[in-house]
C-alpha cells in the first residue's frame, strides 16, 4: 500500500467504494483511517501463495450444507466507517451474498501475503484494524520469505492470541476449516 499525502481529504467507506466503483482501469485502492492508498503490484510468490490459500479454503467450503464461502481479492471488507481493506483471501459464513456485492461486512477469515513492502503495515496496523469488526475470528499473515503463517484469532475473551507456525495444520474454529502449510509452501 503506498502512503497518500495526509492532506487529502477523508472518506467514509460509503464514498469510498463509491468513489472506486466509479473509477476506470484496473488500479486497486483501499481505505485506511478515511484516506485511499494505492495498493502496490503483486510479485509472482505473492500471486501463487494465495491461489493456494483460496483453493484450499474453496475445496473445504465447496458443496452444499458448508454455510461458508471462499472468495479471493477483489472482494472489499468493511473494517470500520473510515477503514475498507481488499484481503488476498477471505471466508466468510451466511447466505450466498448477490452477485453485485462489492462490500462485505461479515468475514470470519481474512488473509493477506505479506510482502516485503507491506510486512509491517500488515503486522501492526491492519491487525488492529481487521479486529474492530465483529465478525473476523482469524486473521492470517502469511510470509512467503520466512515460509511461515503468523495465526491471530479473537478467543472467546475476546482478547486477540497470536500464534506464528512454519509447520503443521492452523485450526481455524469457528468455521471449523484448516490450513496445511505444507500444501501453502510446497515447492518454495
Amino acid at each position: 500500500m503506498a502512503v497518500s499525502r495526509k492532506s487529502e481529504p477523508r472518506l467514509s467507506a460509503e464514498a469510498f467504494m463509491a468513489w472506486y466503483d466509479a473509477r476506470p482501469g484496473s488500479a486497486r485502492y483501499e481505505l485506511l483511517d478515511g484516506i485511499v492508498h494505492k495498493m502496490q503490484a503483486e510479485r509472482l510468490v505473492h500471486a501463487e501463495i494465495k491461489a493456494r490459500v483460496l483453493v484450499s479454503f474453496r475445496r473445504q467450503t465447496a458443496g452444499p450444507g458448508s454455510g461458508c464461502q471462499a472468495l479471493g481479492d477483489g472482494m472489499a471488507v468493511r473494517v470500520d466507517g473510515e477503514t475498507v481493506f481488499e484481503p488476498d483471501a477471505l471466508v466468510r459464513r451466511g447466505p450466498p451474498l448477490p452477485p453485485s456485492t462489492t462490500l462485505l461486512e461479515d468475514p470470519v477469515i481474512v488473509v493477506e501475503v505479506a510482502s516485503p513492502a507491506t510486512q509491517k503495515l500488515d503486522a501492526t496496523r491492519k491487525l488492529l484494524r481487521y479486529f474492530r469488526n465483529p465478525s473476523i475470528q482469524h486473521y492470517l499473515i502469511v510470509v512467503p520469505t520466512e515460509r511461515n503463517i503468523i495465526h491471530h484469532r479473537r478467543a472467546a475473551s475476546g482478547k486477540i492470541e497470536s500464534a506464528a507456525h512454519e509447520l503443521g495444520v492452523i485450526a481455524l474454529d469457528p468455521p471449523g476449516l484448516t490450513l496445511d502449510l505444507g500444501e501453502i509452501f510446497a515447492g518454495m
